[in-house]
């Protein structure tokens, strides 16, 4: 329903099943896309947002039929101008590995943000909402780093991102990647129980390091190839850590080639001029509980030509 005011458009909004028990605020962030967060917390507090007719707190969560008054209010960051679509379609539409009414997982190009932001107009879930426009919530369920490619769940519903983030939250999604460490070890398994601190740094830049007052943190290295100078592993990270398996692989004295931030300056340097121009970081599996069945979900993504014809061009 939509009402207008001074040439503005009021809209009310019917909260349904899939939305019920989130907070206003929240609720409010769906259905605002590009409103910044400053601007909806102000209307809440003047009372131009309204439930049921009366005033609500950011705070107070939703119930099935909750009728919500939305104020109108101006878009103020990237028109669709500034999200390419045919760019986004080529990149993101062909790597998709599964999807149905829930969710989708996709196979998340290296170089390409999961978000927008710190200078970036668009990343991969605008980009899915620009050429998916009609399709309703898209959600992150999760992220992965810039330079890492491979499998991304992006949930279709409330109930399924609810689901998902507790799961992953209990550490019962099942991560397998495909890293390429410096070095060449002998063992065939490596279990890294190291806990590690987040710092951030006057420039807002990330780091991450083994510390004793960091949080738990573990992850098993499995060998996979042995080259002259470099190992392929599957790693596994058994908690969901920010940085995690790049911090360990770090720790064990053979960091992840192609890492700006945790990698030697020397190996990178050799494998860019072996035409590696990435992080060798890749999700390769996903394994999880759907959150509506229950029946588990497991996908694949394959390992990028990029990554690929480094691996045949390495000496053994």
């Amino acid at each position: 329903m939509k009402q207008a005011v001074n040439g503005a458009t009021v809209k009310w909004i019917e909260v349904d099943e899939e939305s019920a028990g989130q907070r206003i605020d929240n609720f409010l962030f769906t259905h605002l896309k590009g409103v910044p967060k400053s601007h909806i917390y102000r209307i809440l507090r003047t009372g131009e947002v309204r439930c049921n007719g009366g005033r609500i707190q950011a705070q107070e969560r939703l119930h099935v039929g909750d009728l919500i008054r939305v104020p109108p209010v101006r878009l103020t960051i990237r028109d669709s101008k500034r999200v390419p679509k045919d760019f986004v379609r080529a990149r993101l539409e062909s790597r998709i590995l599964y999807e149905d009414d829930d969710l989708l997982v996709l196979n998340k190009p290296a170089g390409m943000a999961v978000h927008g932001g710190s200078g970036l107009c668009f990343g991969v879930i605008e980009g899915l909402r620009e050429i998916r426009s009609g399709a309703g919530l898209l959600e992150l369920v999760h992220r992965l780093d810039r330079d890492t490619s491979g499998c991304l769940l992006i949930a279709k519903k409330r109930s399924a991102l609810r689901i998902l983030h507790e799961q992953f939250r209990n550490d019962e999604v099942e991560k397998v990647y495909f890293a390429l460490l410096a070095g060449r070890w002998s063992r065939a398994r490596w279990m890294i129980d190291a806990p590690l601190k987040r710092n951030v740094l006057q420039s807002g830049e990330r780091l991450v390091k083994v510390a004793r007052d960091g949080k738990p943190a573990v992850t098993e290295f499995r060998r996979k190839e042995r080259y002259a100078n470099s190992t392929l592993v599957e790693a596994r990270p058994i908690t969901g850590r920010t940085h995690q398996i790049r911090v360990h692989a770090r720790s064990m004295g053979h960091p992840i080639v192609g890492d700006e931030r945790y990698g030697d300056d020397e190996v990178n340097r050799d494998f860019r001029r072996r035409g590696l121009k990435r992080l060798f970081l890749h999700a390769l599996e996903a394994g999880f509980r759907h959150p509506r069945t229950g029946k588990l979900i497991e996908v694949r993504a394959p390992l990028d030509q990029d990554l690929r014809d480094v691996l045949k061009g390495l000496p053994r």
